[in-house]
């Protein structure tokens, strides 16, 4: 397998401000990589370190091969990038918009076409082609911002933040052709803020106030980083069992989930029996207590409390 992307102590400052602090992964070619965290954490100045659109304050980073920092010119034809608010020419269409970035890579007319038609299959847009850009939903514009980072075949993706602000069911489709790209030999370096859709990655790096804080499959963080065994909850009233739950000291974490409760004890501490008395004694009588799964907020919260405070 060889490494797409290559970063080592990787640091940017902002005067007194710690936006990345010394950040050292490896991305493998043909991996959907994510990058998760909450807004503000470094992700997207981390991204534009590695296309060269901002220069690190310390340490270095390869992208394809080439000095993320010296080589930007040759690196550039090689990478998509899809930016959180990308530059779309609202007055031209869907294939307007496809052709013009096409030729601002340098493609010939002879290629251009055909591969602006295969680029529209590809995400979907077919039927359109003839849209105005500027009429389009969101969820078609992120479309279109794809199929434009897209447009000259690049041999990797930076996808920042590409499915915020659209709605359940086309998060679901974008994901869908992610992977159909990822399939293709392509390599995705994308960022979220979303938990659910960072399950659908191959590993996932988790940034927090500008430290990468751990990276693994997300099977692996779940297994190894959360404190001890998950619990769905089932009580009424459910504040009163969540008070109970958040006072005991085997407790790490309790939280709603919807209509029911999710808790982490730590381990050794608490079995399904012993939660149950703690709600009955909390005036939950009835309450079941199950088994879960372990999840990445689980890992995320962990992580955070677990990490001291930058100085």
């Amino acid at each position: 397998m060889t490494t797409a992307i290559a970063l080592r102590g990787l640091t940017k400052k902002f005067g007194d401000f710690t936006a990345v602090d010394g950040v050292t992964f490896t991305v493998d070619t043909g991996e959907v990589l994510g990058f998760l965290g909450p807004n503000g954490s470094g992700k997207t100045t981390t991204m534009r370190m590695l296309l060269g659109l901002m220069q690190p304050t310390a340490g270095s980073a390869s992208v394809l091969g080439y000095d993320a920092q010296r080589e930007t010119e040759l690196i550039r034809p090689l990478v998509g990038y899809m930016s959180q608010k990308f530059a779309l020419y609202e007055d031209l269409t869907v294939r307007e918009n496809l052709q013009f970035y096409a030729g601002v890579y340098g493609m010939p007319p002879a290629v251009r076409q055909p591969r602006v038609q295969a680029v529209l299959q590809t995400i979907g847009a077919i039927n359109h082609a003839n849209a105005i850009a500027g009429q389009l939903s969101g969820g078609w514009r992120q479309r279109l911002a794809l199929g434009i980072a897209l447009v000259h075949s690049p041999r990797l993706l930076f996808l920042d933040e590409p499915t915020s602000g659209v709605d359940p069911a086309t998060r679901r489709e974008f994901w869908d052709l992610i992977y159909a790209l990822a399939e293709q030999g392509t390599t995705i370096f994308v960022s979220t803020h979303y938990l659910d859709e960072a399950e659908h990655c191959t590993r996932l790096g988790i940034m927090h106030a500008g430290r990468l804080l751990a990276i693994d499959t997300p099977g692996a963080l779940k297994q190894t980083l959360v404190a001890g065994p998950a619990w769905e909850i089932v009580a009424t009233p459910l504040l009163a069992a969540l008070g109970a739950l958040q006072a005991h000291p085997g407790v790490r974490r309790a939280s709603l989930l919807g209509d029911r409760l999710h808790a982490v004890t730590l381990h050794g501490t608490c079995t399904a029996g012993s939660l149950q008395a703690i709600l009955a004694a909390a005036g939950c009588p009835h309450a079941q207590v199950l088994p879960a799964d372990p999840t990445l907020e689980d890992v995320f919260t962990e992580l955070a409390l677990s990490t001291p405070a930058a100085p």
